[in-house]
This record gives structure tokens, C-alpha cells and sequence, in this order.
């Protein structure tokens, strides 16, 4: 009696970790690379203790092949990597805004390694994403990813594969969303440079023997850098608000 008691727990716990195992590796802020692994691991092992007893009853019941466990067990790892996926998708708005800004005020060449997103990046995106990430940890925003992550157990019960074509358009939306919104993100510094790049093409056919290029490149740096230190803060809140959104729409997130 005791052995099945324990046997059973077992599979919970494993089931339940492996959604919860799966989404820390992309949550942001705790998928990011600079996290070490060892406290992502021990998160997600201390938040499937926890959930466990909350999930055992939407748990189906313990397999008898082990086909049968590889199954519940892929599911549950598709769903876990489908959460912690959009939401990573979503913090990509602010390194797609910060190229747009960089490009438009000069410092696209300025490229440097984006922790966030392991690769290189321009030397704004770092700033972008940092700061980003210190708000979502600010405004407890961290908290909504794992109460979506515990709620999705209601919109997505385990046992069985999950639905590949919701699952797609739900991405494709995302995808699409996160475009727009950097563009609105990055709006008051594109604003500014198109003014100031339509001006410069005045000048040039107005006066042709000034050399536009070399007046232009320090006063494109030095007016991109006043347009973001005035409008950074509202560009976050733009971002937050639409963070909030998103992590609404993911399942188990409303």
C-alpha cells in the first residue's frame, strides 16, 4: 500500500515538474542566461512541490506502458515550452525596438553580446532589455508568469497531446503583436529622426556644397540620445502595460 501511495506521488510530481521544468528554461526573467542553472533547477523543482497537491486531481491516471508516460510526460514539456516560449516572445519587443532606435539614431554598427538573447545585439538592446526586465521584477509582473503557469492546468489538463493548431495561431499572434508594438515602442525616437533626416534632405538640395553626412552623424547621436532619455520611461510603461496584456491572453493567464 505504501509503495503505490509513493509510486503514485512520483507521477505526479514528475508530470507536474516537467511542465514547470520546461517553461523555466524560456520564462523570462528566470530563462535568461545569466540566471544560473542550478537556481532555475531549484525553482522549478520547489514550485512543482508546491503545485502538486493543487494538480493531483486534473493528473490522469498512472500509465501502464511506458510509452503511455512518454506521452503525458512530451505533453506536458510542449506545453511548458509553448508558455515560457510566448512569453520570451514577448520580451523580444523590446531587443526588435531597440535595433529600430539604434539604426535610427546612428549606433546600429555599436554591437555587443545581449545576454537576454545569447547572441550579439546592438548596445541598446542591452539597455532595453535590462531595463525591461527590472520592471517586470518592479511591478511583480514575474508573479503573473507563474500564476498563468499554475492556472494553465485548467485551460490545458494533462494527459494527452496539446492542441497544435490553437497552439500556432496563438504563437502566430503573438509574433505579430510583438512587431507592432515595437514599432510603437521605438515611435517617438523614429518620429524625431524622420524630422530630422526630411530636414537634412532640405538642407542638401538648399545648400548642395555643405557636406550633409558630416554635420548630420554627431547631431543624429546627440538628438536620438535627448529624444530617449526624454520619452525611456513612457516607452517602459508602454511596454509593461502591453506585457500585462499579453500574459493575460496565455493560458490560464485570464
Amino acid at each position: 500500500m505504501l509503495a503505490e501511495i509513493l509510486n503514485a506521488n512520483l507521477f505526479a510530481f514528475l508530470v507536474v515538474f516537467a511542465r514547470h521544468g520546461a517553461a523555466m528554461m524560456l520564462l523570462p526573467p528566470f530563462g535568461d542566461v545569466f540566471v544560473l542553472r542550478r537556481a532555475r533547477l531549484a525553482l522549478a523543482l520547489v514550485l512543482s512541490f508546491l503545485v502538486t497537491p493543487i494538480a493531483a486531481p486534473l493528473l490522469p491516471p498512472e500509465p501502464a506502458s511506458p510509452l503511455a508516460l512518454a506521452i503525458i510526460l512530451g505533453g506536458e514539456i510542449a506545453v511548458g515550452l509553448f508558455i515560457g516560449g510566448l512569453a520570451r516572445l514577448m520580451l523580444t519587443v523590446l531587443h526588435l525596438a531597440s535595433f529600430a532606435v539604434a539604426y535610427q539614431t546612428g549606433l546600429g554598427a555599436a554591437v555587443a553580446f545581449a545576454p537576454a538573447q545569447s547572441d550579439q545585439g546592438v548596445m541598446l538592446s542591452q539597455f532595453f532589455t535590462l531595463g525591461g526586465l527590472t520592471l517586470l521584477f518592479a511591478t511583480n509582473l514575474h508573479h503573473l508568469l507563474i500564476r498563468a503557469l499554475i492556472g494553465s492546468y485548467d485551460a490545458l489538463p494533462p494527459g494527452g497531446l496539446p492542441p497544435a493548431g490553437d497552439f500556432a495561431a496563438q504563437a502566430l499572434d503573438v509574433i505579430t503583436g510583438a512587431f507592432v508594438v515595437a514599432l510603437q515602442v521605438a515611435m517617438p525616437v523614429l518620429l524625431v529622426g524622420l524630422l530630422f533626416t526630411l530636414g537634412l534632405g532640405l538642407l542638401g538640395r538648399l545648400m548642395p556644397q555643405i557636406q550633409v553626412f558630416f554635420i548630420a552623424m554627431p547631431l543624429q547621436i546627440m538628438l536620438g540620445f535627448w529624444v530617449l532619455m526624454i520619452s525611456f520611461s513612457a516607452m517602459m510603461f508602454w511596454y509593461v502595460d502591453y506585457f500585462e496584456a499579453g500574459v493575460a491572453r496565455l493560458p490560464g493567464g485570464g
